[in-house]
């Protein structure tokens, strides 16, 4: 089975499928055991139990499953179902790295660029990020057009950063979306930049749409202000709701 249709899989419907995804893992098979983990991470088709995840992620990780060593270092860094271990995380990121895991790249860069679990290295994170954006992954194109546009171990280079940020923004990343529409706006293209703004609060988490929203409120664009204030408004009630 290939992984658009495992990946196929973890979103599909509960009920039966349930039963045979806990008969697959149960017998070995790492896509499934990873399948599962989803499910039960997210409470679909089961109900949610983070340790149970955490536990089938680690057993496709064990077996060189890319997607469970990834997803075993979230669980990691999160407290997912586990006590917080920042360094057994990184160990996972990096093995789901040298798997060839866009993912796993974009994770271990995270890590190193914080210098969480291991020694910050901004060196390194880019290259990671380089690296995974080279395989299409959007969000470490946004990653990348930050460090160009801080001039953060490379020299400052705004078309580089837009280039990046709108790559990131075509592919879907909300931040690369917010910072290719302040860009835009910067340079007077104020329609377009409107058109990216209003993607952001689609897609982007509550913790984002806050911090986007903080910011957007102080803008001078009138219609910037105007998002923001709604993006504060939907991450105060997503909030409420949790």
């Amino acid at each position: 089975m290939t992984g658009l249709q495992w990946a196929g899989i973890i979103q599909a419907p509960s009920g039966p499928a349930a039963q045979w995804l806990q008969a697959a893992a149960a017998l070995g098979h790492a896509d499934a055991q990873t399948a599962l983990g989803h499910w039960l991470l997210r409470g679909h088709g089961l109900p949610a139990n983070q340790a149970e995840a955490f536990a089938w992620f680690t057993q496709a990780a064990e077996q060189g499953n890319a997607v469970g060593m990834n997803m075993a270092g979230r669980c990691l860094a999160n407290g997912w179902g586990t006590p917080v271990n920042l360094v057994a995380a990184v160990h996972w990121y990096l093995l789901a790295a040298h798997h060839n895991l866009d993912l796993g790249m974009y994770n271990y860069a995270n890590q190193l660029a914080a210098g969480l679990g291991v020694a910050q290295d901004h060196v390194a994170a880019l290259g990671w990020y380089r690296l995974a954006a080279d395989m299409g992954h959007a969000k470490s194109m946004t990653k990348m057009g930050r460090y160009y546009e801080d001039g953060l171990v490379v020299e400052r280079d705004r078309d580089a950063a837009f280039l990046c940020y709108q790559d990131g923004a075509q592919g879907g990343d909300f931040r690369g979306q917010f910072n290719l529409a302040g860009m835009l706006a910067a340079q007077g293209h104020m329609a377009e930049a409107l058109l990216w703004l209003r993607k952001v609060p689609l897609t982007a988490t509550p913790g984002f749409k806050a911090e986007a929203g903080r910011a957007l409120v102080q803008s001078p664009y009138p219609e910037f202000r105007r998002i923001g204030q709604q993006m504060l408004n939907s991450a105060a009630q997503q909030k409420t709701k949790a």
